[in-house]
């Protein structure tokens, strides 16, 4: 019997995974610190601009990307991929859970888990239809969010005062309340946010379930050429029409924003990869954080909680937006330092032990042994 081949580790992956995790935390703590976000003003147009949706777009591309992989790696094993995929995903849904109602209601884990089951059952589908059907889907998503913008263009989404200050309280106040409010948040919304899941969501799964098929980013040969394209479409269009929509808050503009934000994330991944490959050291930066990224995105969660709510110094909504921005890269920095100094002594973080523990099985969470 041929021995398959052992499925690689791709230094890629988890570089781009480790830098989406900076865009996605910058996002995040725009309501970590303050339940209205940020305010009008110079740091909110830059967010919406450059890093708001954006990067959960290619973190969703990379999830579809491994989950070929991780097929790869089953069948080499001689077990079922599916039951695996099953396990994982129940996994990352209880996790997320316990993410959303103590520490941050934006969770994406449960939601990637819940997608995820739904990605399975497509999971057959051939590159090319893949790539069909998450075309169908992401433009029901653009119809949906043009309706929605145009609806909303005689309305506000801000919360009053009242309501402002009564959430704050909540936040700066002891773990009970804030956790029952979180509580009443995830479930009160999951419908809609498992409906989002699916029409906005699902379609990034499967264009990275169809690259993975493909073995695009296993084959640099195959791609690079195609990076400096990418590159003029994301920051030629993908941008601008970024730029505009953010200093003008224009309502119609809610449908090219949605096509907008994947080009610019694509622009924003073939940069790195190039760089990648012109300069490969790069990786050791980002690579780290991004092979445990489970652990490093739950880890962001904690760390604003003890700076924001009343687990800890309850510095919610005291201080500026820029400070805030200037927090949380301070927090990146430091995580991709603490998690290169992690992966020198273990093979995985606590969480991604977790996660191969439900879906594999028993096994040790030391040791810097080869594998996935």
């Amino acid at each position: 019997m041929t021995e398959r081949p052992a499925v690689p580790r791709l230094i890629e992956l988890d570089a781009l995974r480790g830098f989406a995790l900076g865009g996605i935390l910058l996002v995040n703590i725009t309501v970590m610190s303050d339940p209205g976000g940020f305010g009008d003003g110079s740091a909110i147009t830059v967010l919406e601009a450059f890093f708001h949706n954006k990067f959960y777009v290619l973190f969703s591309f990379l999830f579809g990307y491994s989950l070929t992989m991780q097929f790869r790696s089953a069948a080499r094993a001689g077990v079922s991929a599916r039951a695996r995929t099953v396990r994982r995903c129940l996994a990352m849904m209880v996790i997320g859970a316990l993410h959303a109602v103590f520490f941050f209601t934006g969770d994406v884990l449960f939601g990637y888990g819940a997608i995820g089951l739904v990605l399975l059952l497509l999971s057959g589908l051939r590159p090319r239809r893949a790539l069909q059907v998450a075309g169908a889907i992401f433009a029901v998503c653009v119809i949906v969010m043009t309706i929605l913008g145009l609806l909303a263009s005689g309305g506000s989404s801000e919360i009053d005062a009242a309501e402002h200050d009564r959430l704050l309280g909540i936040m700066r106040a002891g773990w009970g309340a804030a956790a029952r409010l979180r509580w009443e948040e995830f479930s009160g919304n999951l419908p809609l946010f498992v409906v989002y899941g699916l029409i906005n969501i699902l379609p990034l799964f499967l264009v990275g379930l169809a690259a993975g098929k493909a073995r695009v980013l296993e084959e640099p040969d195959r791609y690079l050429p195609y990076l400096p394209r990418i590159q003029w479409i994301g920051f030629g269009v993908g941008l601008p029409v970024s730029i505009v929509a953010a200093l003008t808050h224009w309502p119609p503009l809610a449908g090219p924003v949605t096509v907008a934000a994947p080009l610019l994330s694509a622009a924003y991944a073939a940069t790195l990869l190039r760089i990648l490959h012109s300069r490969p050291r790069v990786a050791d930066i980002f690579a780290p954080a991004g092979k445990i990224a489970a652990t490093t995105y739950i880890s962001q969660s904690i760390i604003t909680s003890i700076i924001f709510t009343g687990y800890g110094l309850a510095l919610a909504g005291k201080l500026s937006d820029w400070t805030v921005l200037a927090i949380a890269v301070a927090i990146y920095l430091t995580q991709l330092a603490a998690a290169r100094i992690w992966v020198r002594h273990h093979r995985y973080g606590p969480l991604e032990w977790l996660l191969r523990k439900a879906t594999y099985g028993s096994m040790s969470v030391t040791g810097r042994g080869r594998g996935r």
